[in-house]
């Protein structure tokens, strides 16, 4: 049997232009960014292959390093691109934005599960998600720039309801990355933090007619894995490649140490549980809040944005056994962590796909919700997918905002320049934010306030002075911070009014001291 391990050069032979790439990963986690450096190269030395078209699921990207999707940014490199994080990869945003390729951003779970429709052959999927955001074709759908004609979302009746139809794609290349590969071309993971959508992909491009690139830390003899832990069957696999430099190309996650904790390989030790910090500030205030729309054995979903910390709050008081957090990038359980590890846990307890954390997101399972946003706006309309016109992006915010059954966003009240002081168990205004994060309108609907309300979901607005919540006339006031003025630093600081009926609740002290708050005491 010939040896499936390769030279990068053989390996990028396999692309051609006008090609379809799908690649697993998110951020710098899964990323092959060895292949992709070096298809970079190739393409500003040739100038081929070009008119690539490419679909990322995950946020691929970097502010600060020329990595990952950012080494597509080159013109002519890309024809079409399909994400759901654009703010993460600027210099490709910018090309977008300057109509020098096609770009959609989808939601995250929604593209995932695209990839099993390509790997089946089937044509797409029908699902409410996305039904009244931007994503529906009577709004943007999902479309980036005027150069983006083509619609892949439309909206079918069916049985007298509203579904949208997204449309599947092939794929003709799948750049996927492990730890260890034989040289059958079986694939494992055991260094990863996680199973992201590899197995998917690697399908989708099977059916497609077309080829899997993988990129690993080393090469093992065959028959030396187990075989269970085999990720991608080498049945599947038509090029393994040895990363060069794994401490640049192959980083476990966004942080440059590797930890064995958040891959599962061992659990870290009780004492080294988080506290909380000895002084207060005001993205603390809010985590702490959030914490208090939590309930034993609840299945939580924590977003990216301020709200990620909640868990390290439930941790610190001492509730990480009576809940239960998971990550749409297909972790249960362990302990979220904020970024630059977003999207990982401190000790997992299990792995799944992508895809299929979004069937069981989309099945109606997640009890709680807890995400950030950039705007509200009188109706409980949510944005956090463009700011000024640019697109952000959302990730998989619009799967999970819209099945979990209950929603808390977390937000400040006015944002560019805020100041605030927590002491004492009050809350000062230093100094105030210029621009209002609460609207009469916003720029984009990333979440529909009416939909969910119908849909029976509950709603707060979480922010570091005021408590909301999403009720049939729109937002409504219910609880304010002690030592903040209602008038002065709330009502008067939004774009619009809200709903206020008899005496506002004041927020529970205890947030605003410093230790724990007694959370676990309240439960038992």
């Amino acid at each position: 049997m010939k040896s499936k391990v390769v030279n990068v050069s053989e390996a990028l032979d396999l692309i051609r232009g006008g090609d379809t790439l799908a690649i697993s990963a998110v951020g710098s986690i899964g990323y092959p960014d060895y292949v992709a450096a070096k298809l970079e190269e190739r393409y500003i030395e040739r100038n081929s292959p070009g008119g690539l078209t490419l679909y990322s699921a995950g946020g691929h990207g970097s502010f600060n390093a020329h990595c990952n999707d950012s080494r597509f940014a080159h013109p002519g490199f890309l024809k079409r691109h399909v994400c759901t994080h654009p703010k993460v990869v600027p210099d490709l945003r910018d090309m977008i934005e300057n109509n020098e390729l096609e770009g959609y951003v989808l939601p995250q779970g929604v593209l995932n599960q695209l990839y099993r429709c390509s790997a089946a052959r089937q044509p797409g999927i029908l699902t409410k998600i996305g039904v009244g955001t931007y994503v529906d074709p009577r709004q943007e759908g999902g479309k980036m720039n005027s150069v983006t004609k083509e619609d892949l979302v439309r909206v079918v009746e069916m049985d007298g309801e509203e579904w949208l139809y997204y449309k599947s794609v092939p794929v003709n290349i799948a750049m996927i990355r492990g730890t260890y590969a034989d040289e059958k071309g079986n694939m494992t993971i055991e260094r990863e933090p996680l199973k992201l959508e590899m197995l998917e992909i690697a399908l989708a491009a099977k059916a497609s007619g077309g080829k899997v690139i993988v990129q690993v830390e080393r090469v093992v003899e065959n028959y030396s894995l187990k075989a269970k832990d085999v990720v991608v069957p080498g049945q599947l696999v038509d090029a393994v490649v040895v990363t060069e430099q794994p401490e640049i190309y192959h980083k476990q996650s966004g942080s440059p140490i590797y930890n064995p904790y958040i891959s599962g390989e061992a659990r870290s030790p009780a004492g080294a549980a988080p506290i909380h910090p000895s002084v207060l500030n005001t993205d603390d205030i809010m985590c702490r809040r959030a914490a208090f729309e939590l309930f034993p054995e609840a299945i939580i979903n924590l977003g990216v944005g301020v709200g990620s910390g909640t868990g390290m709050v439930a941790a610190a008081e001492g509730l990480g056994d009576m809940l239960n957090f998971t990550l749409e990038l297909g972790v249960f359980g362990g302990t979220p962590l904020a970024p630059p590890n977003f999207g990982v846990s401190m000790n997992p307890e299990s792995y799944v796909s992508p895809p299929t954390m979004f069937d069981f997101y989309h099945g109606g399972n997640l009890d709680v919700a807890i995400l950030g946003a950039a705007e509200v706006d009188k109706d409980g309309n949510v944005n956090v997918s463009r700011f000024a016109g640019h697109p952000n992006g959302q990730g998989g915010f619009i799967d999970i905002s819209q099945m979990a059954r209950k929603v808390v966003f977390c937000t400040n009240l006015r944002t560019k320049g805020f100041e605030g002081e927590v002491s004492e168990g009050r809350l000062r205004v230093v100094k105030e934010g210029q621009l209002p994060k609460f609207v009469e309108k916003v720029d984009q609907i990333t979440f529909n306030g009416k939909v969910a309300f119908e849909a029976g979901h509950e709603v707060y607005y979480i922010t570091e002075r005021a408590v909301f919540k999403l009720e049939k006339e729109g937002v409504a006031l219910i609880e304010i911070a002690p030592g903040v003025d209602l008038e002065k630093d709330i009502l008067g600081q939004m774009g619009f009014r809200p709903r206020v009926s008899g005496p506002v609740k004041v927020m529970d002290d205890c947030i605003f001291r410093p230790g724990k708050m007694g959370m676990i005491d309240r439960w038992q």
